[in-house]
């Protein structure tokens, strides 16, 4: 296991995280995504790359779970960064027996989203705090049971918007829009 890569890639996440709550605290999170979170966000994604050029993916057998979880963090807010995201997602496909299955999940919905799809998995939210739509709502607990996420109520599935409800969904936010557009997600 690479102890030196492991404690990095902890402490880039813990950054992260304080840099988050710190941002949270002062109620400076909403109204789009700020400069100071998108710096964190970009200097971890350029790290995490040349530590995937000098070990490949940062998997469990490699760094051990805790620091293989903070890559997977670093990816899912690499949010300025589409091709990097869907580049991790396939790596993690490839490593799938050494990768906790969750991560590949919420990483396939984020991306998802991002790109005005359904996600399969229902671990992202609307604006309004309701399960973005999914693939299959029939489906959806079966899709979470593989991935050891816990199971949604009939309501919650119930409550769940129909893929064609997305262009109405994506409309309430333009500025999310323009965003989306000028990083790539959508044209």
């Amino acid at each position: 296991m690479n102890d030196r890569i492991s404690e990095e890639l902890i402490e880039l996440a813990n950054r992260d995280l304080s840099m988050r709550e710190e941002l949270a605290e002062k109620g400076a999170l909403s109204g789009g995504y700020h400069p100071e979170m998108e710096q964190i966000h970009k200097a971890n994604a350029k790290r995490l790359r040349e530590m995937i050029k000098e070990i490949g993916f940062p998997t469990i057998s490699k760094v051990g779970e805790v620091a293989s979880d903070a890559a997977w963090l670093i990816i899912q807010h690499a949010i300025g960064e589409p091709e990097f995201m869907k580049t991790c997602y396939a790596i993690m496909e490839e490593h799938g027996n050494d990768i906790n299955p969750r991560n590949k999940a919420y990483l396939y919905d984020r991306i998802q989203v991002f790109q005005s799809k359904p996600q399969k998995y229902g671990t992202q939210l609307t604006s309004d705090g309701r399960i973005y739509p999914v693939e299959n709502k029939k489906y959806v607990n079966r899709e979470r049971e593989k991935v050891s996420l816990p199971l949604l109520s009939d309501k919650k599935i119930k409550d769940i918007p129909e893929p064609e409800d997305i262009p109405e969904i994506d409309s309430r936010e333009e500025d999310y829009i323009v965003w989306r557009r000028k990083m790539g997600w959508i044209e």
